[in-house]
């Protein structure tokens, strides 16, 4: 008699926290909510039909994130750095994901090899059809990269720097075309599957350099925070 196979273990149900978290978190690292602004609990809390409890937790982890400032008797606001500042998280973030790529040899089986080709693949078709994916998506080859080092530490430290670098992106970033960063990903991935780990260092510390290079001052614009999670709100609802 066969014997049964296993079932397959569900992924755990996300909380409603998590999933308010992760629709801020969507909303500042795509750009939608820009550096500086106010996020106050009871529009958010209106925003995704809940309580402001619910809220402040969803801040707090932002908080911990490097995403949102915390300030006393004034309330949550999209963290924001200035240009100098932005320059230092680069600077940082340079000597991070370098350390990251050497950590990677001998990481990538053809499994994984397939997987990050995917994803290359991927983010360049959104390219020139869906900026805020590309954007997305760009920032999960960053981190899917530090989660394959094993190492939990790297990988924290990679994910607050590359979210924080994407806020000063959003700050002071130029428009630029998202192709060139799918390009740069595609040159790093197979560097690595081909095992010229150095080379594909040197790429990383290149492509983040010029990611940083982009980054000059532009105008900022008011913005209504109910209006900008109204479609996260909705996703939420159909999740």
């Amino acid at each position: 008699m066969p014997s049964e196979k296993p079932a397959k273990t569900a992924a755990p149900a996300r909380t409603r926290t998590e999933k308010v978290h992760q629709a801020l978190r969507s909303a500042i690292i795509e750009q939608r909510l820009a550096p500086g602004s106010r996020l106050p609990e009871d529009a958010i809390g209106e925003s995704f039909g809940t309580s402001r409890t619910i809220a402040r937790e969803a801040l707090g982890r932002l908080a911990v994130e490097g995403l949102v400032d915390l300030k006393p008797n004034r309330g949550a606001f999209v963290a924001n750095p200035s240009l100098e500042e932005g320059r230092g998280i680069f600077h940082v973030r340079r000597a991070l994901e370098r350390a990251m790529m050497l950590d990677l040899s001998g990481k990538i089986d053809p499994a994984i090899a397939g997987r990050l080709r995917a994803m290359v693949a991927r983010e360049a078709a959104m390219a020139s059809t869906n900026e805020p994916e590309a954007i997305r998506l760009a920032g999960e080859f960053h981190l899917t990269l530090a989660q394959l080092t094993g190492n939990p530490l790297l990988l924290r430290y990679v994910t607050e720097t590359v979210s924080r670098c994407s806020m000063v992106l959003a700050m002071y970033g130029r428009p630029h075309s998202t192709d060139c960063g799918a390009r740069e990903h595609a040159a790093i991935v197979e560097s690595l599957i081909a095992g010229r780990i150095e080379e594909a260092a040197e790429l990383m510390d290149r492509h983040v350099a010029e990611v940083a290079g982009r980054a000059l001052l532009n105008t900022r614009v008011e913005q209504d925070i109910r209006e900008v999670l109204a479609s996260y709100a909705q996703a939420i609802q159909h999740a």
